[in-house]
C-alpha cells in the first residue's frame, strides 16, 4: 500500500511540474516555459524573435531558465490551459483534456474578446490592424482615406464582394471576429497548415483572390513579396497585442507587466522593435510615442 502510496504521490508531481503556474510555481520550478508559434518576427523558428527576446529577458529577470515551447494557431490554447478553446456564437467554451505545455502565449497575440473570456492579457507589446490583400495584378484599386478609421473599414468591406477571400479561423484573420461571416462571402478557409506565413504564398498561388493580414506580418510580407502585392484597405480597428497567461496566473503577468513597462523606459524594448520591425512606427506613431 506503501508502495502504491508512494507512485501515486510521484505522478502527482510530475503532473504538477507540467501544469501552467503562477509566479512563485515558476520560481520553484526554476523554469519559464514560452509557448511560441513560428508567426512573422515574433517567434521566427529560428531561436529568436521580438517576443522571443522579451521573454528570455523577463526569464532572466525572474532568476529562472527560458524555454521555448513550439505551437501553432490551432493547438495554443490547449497548450496553456489543458483544454480546447470551443467558440459557440460569442460564447467560448473549454473541453477536453490536453498536456498543458507552457506556462504564457507570445507571439504575436492578438487580443480579442472571445480569447478574453478565457486567458488574462499583459499590458500592450505591440500594435496591430487587419487588411485586406490582394495581388499587385488585381483590377481591385486599394480605397481611398475616408473622414473616419469607420468610414475605411466600411469601404474596404464593400471592395469583397463576389471575390473569393482566403482566411483562417481561431487565429487573428478568422473572418468572424470582423463581421464577415454570414454575408455571403466566398470564404476560403486555409486548412493546410495553421501558419500565418503561408497566407501570401497561398494568395499568390490563386487559392483565393484576397487574403486578409495584419498589419506586422504585411510589412515583412511587402518587402517579401515586393511586387506583387498591395494592401486594399483596412477590416479591422487598431488592434493590440499582447502575452496570454491562464486566468488564475495573475502575479505572473503583473510581474511581467513591471518588467514590460522598465524595458521600456530603458530603451531594451526599442531596440527590439527596431531590430525586428524596422519601419513599423510609421504605421502606428501613437502606439511608439514616448509618454512623458
Amino acid at each position: 500500500m506503501r508502495q502504491v502510496l508512494g507512485v501515486c504521490a510521484l505522478l502527482f508531481t510530475v503532473a504538477a511540474s507540467a501544469a501552467a503556474a503562477d509566479l512563485d510555481a515558476i520560481k520553484a520550478r526554476g523554469e519559464l516555459r514560452h509557448i511560441g508559434i513560428r508567426y512573422a518576427n515574433f517567434v521566427t523558428g529560428s531561436g529568436d524573435g521580438l517576443d522571443v527576446e522579451i521573454m528570455q529577458g523577463f526569464a532572466r529577470r525572474l532568476g529562472v531558465k527560458y524555454k521555448l515551447v513550439y505551437s501553432d494557431f490551432y493547438s495554443v490554447v490547449r497548450d496553456l490551459l489543458g483544454k480546447d478553446a470551443v467558440r459557440r456564437g460569442g460564447d467560448v467554451q473549454l473541453a477536453g483534456e490536453f498536456p498543458v505545455k507552457g506556462d504564457v502565449i507570445a507571439s504575436g497575440f492578438t487580443v480579442l474578446p472571445w480569447r478574453e473570456q478565457i486567458l488574462i492579457y499583459s499590458d500592450p507589446t505591440f500594435p496591430s490592424q487587419v487588411l485586406l490583400i490582394a495581388p499587385s495584378a488585381s483590377a481591385i484599386q486599394p480605397i481611398k482615406e475616408g473622414t473616419t478609421l469607420a468610414d475605411d473599414v466600411a469601404a474596404t468591406k464593400s471592395l469583397i464582394g463576389s471575390q473569393s477571400l482566403l482566411v483562417m479561423e481561431r487565429t487573428c484573420l478568422d473572418p468572424a471576429n470582423y463581421g464577415l461571416t454570414g454575408l455571403g462571402v466566398d470564404l476560403k478557409k486555409y486548412t493546410k497548415s495553421a501558419n500565418l506565413n503561408e497566407m501570401v504564398p497561398a494568395l499568390l498561388n490563386g487559392e483565393a483572390q484576397l487574403t486578409l493580414l495584419d498589419v506586422p506580418d504585411a510589412v515583412l510580407d511587402l518587402r517579401k513579396w515586393a511586387g506583387q502585392i498591395k494592401v486594399l484597405g483596412p477590416v479591422s480597428e487598431r488592434q493590440t497585442l499582447a502575452v496570454a497567461f491562464p486566468k488564475d496566473a495573475g502575479a505572473l503577468r503583473d510581474a511581467f507587466n513591471v518588467y514590460l513597462r522598465d524595458i521600456k523606459a530603458e530603451g531594451t524594448y526599442d531596440r527590439l522593435v527596431d531590430k525586428y520591425y524596422p519601419g513599423i512606427r510609421r504605421f502606428f506613431p501613437a502606439f511608439f510615442e514616448k509618454k512623458a
